[in-house]
């Protein structure tokens, strides 16, 4: 009898060890000569999962972990060096022809890593001028830009929630000319986002939130724009001792508020205490919603 039950064990001992495998693949993808690089064009392109962007430690121009679970087709990982830039490519196609039922309840209801399958643990070295072009589908990206070189970033997503913010609140030490985000459905959280030091910064979603948070001024001019069809645009805004103008575009379907200390010089235009027009570090923001709330703090 005893051995019956050490036998049962070890049975499901195994069994569990090959679900453990058969459900998670573990892969690496890296460029670790770096030598007389200067700039590194990376795109990204996952059709689900949650992932994960910031300076990698071991400073090689790419460092990617991929956890990835129930695979049909592993990704696709490509690059080449033309003189000093290096290009880059990694893609992850969806292979599993989930319905519109199926990706609707990721929206609604995952929250949880574990609700993607997917893992993506990305690492950029810290002295390569970075233009990244990333793809996201279903799920959540986390990208912290601190200590990063950051020329260009343009994101896309399906449906994916995008968390962008500076950890160290360290200005980026390259001017970006342009920052954008463009999300079908879901949620954009963009904290100390005047760290990017970019000359221009789009934001555009269809259904869904936009969180845009400065704890201080540009320290360059700066053109915003912030774009919902249905949803809200909630942004914290800089001293008031910062030059900065907002112009509001809405319908008659859409709430406002807007602190008192803003100055309204007519037509949904509101600029802070020490606007000058002509400002080095202006920053002027453009809202445009056409269903839901514009809340500025």
């Amino acid at each position: 009898m005893r051995m019956w039950r050490v036998l049962c064990l070890l049975i499901v001992g195994s069994l569990t060890l090959f679900v453990t495998s058969e459900a998670q693949i573990v892969k690496e993808f890296k460029v670790e000569q770096g030598i007389g690089l200067n700039a590194v064009n990376f795109d990204f392109s996952s059709y689900k999962g949650v992932s994960k962007i910031k300076r990698d430690p071991t400073g090689f121009p790419l460092m990617v972990h991929a956890h990835l679970s129930k695979v049909n087709i592993l990704p696709s990982f490509s690059h080449h060096r033309d003189d000093a830039v290096l290009f880059t490519s990694l893609s992850h196609s969806n292979v599993e022809s989930e319905n519109l039922g199926k990706s609707l309840s990721y929206r609604l209801f995952g929250s949880n890593e574990g609700d993607f399958d997917h893992i993506w643990e990305i690492g950029l070295g810290s002295t390569y001028l970075y233009n990244l072009n990333l793809n996201f589908g279903i799920g959540m990206a986390n990208l912290d830009f601190s200590d990063l070189l950051v020329s260009r970033c343009k994101i896309n997503t399906a449906s994916a929630d995008v968390n962008l913010y500076y950890t160290k609140k360290e200005i980026n030490a390259t001017l970006m000319d342009t920052m954008m985000v463009k999300i079908n459905m879901g949620t954009l959280e963009a904290n100390n986002i005047n760290y990017a030091n970019a000359e221009t910064m789009m934001f555009e979603i269809n259904y869904g939130k936009v969180n845009l948070g400065f704890e201080e001024g540009m320290a360059k001019a700066c053109d915003i724009s912030a774009i919902v069809g249905a949803g809200s645009v909630n942004v914290v805004l800089p001293s008031e001792n910062q030059p900065y103008k907002v112009i509001i575009k809405s319908t008659p379907m859409c709430r406002t508020s807007v602190p008192k200390y803003l100055k309204n010089i007519g037509n949904k235009t509101y600029v802070s205490k020490a606007f000058k027009e002509d400002a080095e570090n202006l920053m002027t923001m453009r809202i445009d919603v056409s269903v839901g709330s514009v809340t500025l703090k």
